[in-house]
């Protein structure tokens, strides 16, 4: 290792620990409000929790079932709100719920969408409404004895691409975003922090100084106050492994489906980059160490049977194309079921000493917003920078701006302009990168000026942007978070990205 290097004139307001959508998400209102603010995070953004999610922008169904109506209110407000400020990466999806009399009584789940459509107040997406599959077009899909279930509605996110535009904002409003780099120690001193921070790429260390510190490193978030700032504390992380797998496509349509099984937990089937079908997720309780993390072979076949029992069209383990999988650190409630484990958050707020230091524990990805609003209201006492008004609510992430007519009419203005984009790269330009789409083009007027094609429709031009716009390192940064590409592009294709992202950076 060696020897760290000091800046001692600068002092930040506010250094967090952790890249992922909580840490993003509080990077980019801090900042907004005129704190100065310092990000690092380990590996890439978005690298565990935050790109494992089932991709959905929802107030949780379920959870109303455990009485979580704070947190599935609060979630059902901010998914009208994530879905104003991002319509590029986030659209709506109406869910099919068809109704087994093996599981939940039909009355009981229509009193719990009632429920879901009247918590919040600003909903403005279509209500619940029973249908009976024999008439639907939803019932083709479903084995005939299901005849009869509800419709409602939630929302879908693209959830690595939501942390990398909030990381984004923050930047350009002057935060410092720091990937690869992790905080190896830390101790406060004279009323601050001073943290020693490891560049993973070049082994380089660096000393910095702030006035706070905020732990949102997901599911090292206890580690990180037991080894690495020697600091006790009461509150616990439950670590619980979730996974999904990604099989070609298995029914026709633009719906997606929640299946209840008779373990009393539920599976989504949903339609995911154009030719396939996501299924997930499993709940499995997770005591080694935090980290990455893969699918074992009876999840997959757990997922297989979950939605085998519906479908007409039967998943095999061998339809599997990929997986993923993740480990969602749930704040610790003693729930001795791994599903039952409360999916709200605790922010822990320790003012000894001077310096603060605020610890995340728990949440989920449609709240994140609202998480950031939260904790920069605990912080504000004892951290004035961070006082001002809440402000991230009426503000569009990057590429959010996609003016009269929203995505479609977006799209269209993009084919008017560009008409030499082949039709399914300007979906997909925009569909990543809204507005910012003309960013990547630039001066382009042919495929030819956006350089050499890496793999399906990739270009160096996009790939240029994503390493210098947001913090794309590898191929896998390239194909798996910042877009879904690995799932479509050929062996040969990929390690033509992995050459020319090696290149560039060489």
């Amino acid at each position: 290792m060696t020897t760290p290097t000091a800046s001692p004139a600068r002092i930040y307001d506010l250094l967090i620990v952790g890249g992922g959508v909580n840490g993003a998400g509080i990077a980019r209102d801090a900042v907004g409000r005129g704190a100065s603010v310092l990000l690092v995070e380990q590996d890439d953004l978005a690298s565990y929790t935050s790109s494992s999610s089932t991709k959905l922008i929802h107030g949780g169904l379920r959870y109303l079932e455990y009485y979580e109506f704070r947190l599935v209110r609060e979630a059902l407000m901010e998914r009208e709100r994530l879905l104003k400020m991002a319509p590029h990466i986030m659209w709506p999806l109406r869910f099919v719920l068809p109704h087994s009399k093996l599981v939940r009584p039909a009355w009981m789940l229509k009193a719990g969408l009632f429920l879901y459509d009247h918590l919040a107040s600003n909903m403005t997406l279509p209500k619940s409404r029973g249908i009976d599959f024999r008439t639907h077009s939803s019932g083709a899909a479903l084995k005939p004895e299901y005849t009869k279930g509800f419709v409602y509605s939630d929302g879908w996110v693209q959830d690595s691409r939501l942390v990398v535009l909030n990381a984004m904002d923050a930047a350009e409003r002057g935060a410092d975003v720091r990937t690869r780099t992790r905080l190896i120690a830390a101790n406060r001193a004279n009323g601050v922090w001073e943290a020693t921070l490891e560049d993973r790429a070049t082994g380089k260390t660096t000393t910095v100084r702030a006035k706070a510190l905020v732990n949102a490193a997901g599911p090292w978030v206890a580690r990180l106050l037991a080894d690495t700032l020697k600091i006790p504390n009461s509150k616990s992380v439950r670590l619980v492994k979730g996974s999904h797998i990604i099989v070609p496509r298995v029914y026709e349509g633009p719906q997606a489906y929640i299946f209840q099984n008779p373990d009393k937990r539920i599976v989504f089937a949903i339609p995911y980059e154009q030719n396939f079908t996501l299924i997930g997720t499993t709940d499995i309780p997770w005591k080694q160490e935090p980290g990455k993390v893969n699918i074992a072979p009876d999840e997959v076949t757990y997922l297989c049977e979950s939605v085998n029992r519906y479908l007409n069209v039967q998943v095999k383990e061998s339809d599997v194309v990929w997986s993923y999988a993740g480990l969602r650190p749930l704040y610790d409630d003693a729930s001795a079921n791994a599903s039952a484990v409360t999916r709200d958050y605790v922010l822990d707020l320790d003012t000894q000493d001077g310096a603060p230091l605020l610890s995340i524990f728990g949440g989920k990805i449609t709240t994140y917003r609202k998480l950031a609003e939260h904790a920069l209201e605990k912080l504000a006492p004892v951290l004035p920078a961070v006082g001002g008004e809440s402000w991230t609510a009426q503000e569009v992430l990057p590429g959010g701006d996609l003016g009269d007519g929203g995505f479609d009419q977006a799209l269209a203005r993009l084919r008017r302009t560009a008409p030499w984009l082949p039709e399914g790269l300007a979906w997909r330009l925009m569909r990543n990168y809204g507005s910012r789409t003309y960013e990547i083009i630039g001066e382009a007027n042919s495929m030819q000026d956006m350089g050499e094609v890496l793999g399906g429709d990739l270009t160096s031009r996009e790939v240029d942007y994503l390493i210098s716009r947001e913090w794309a390192r590898t191929a896998e940064d390239v194909l798996w978070r910042r877009s879904k590409l690995g799932l479509h592009l050929s062996d040969a294709e990929k390690a033509n990205v992995e050459a020319y992202v090696g290149k560039k950076l060489a």
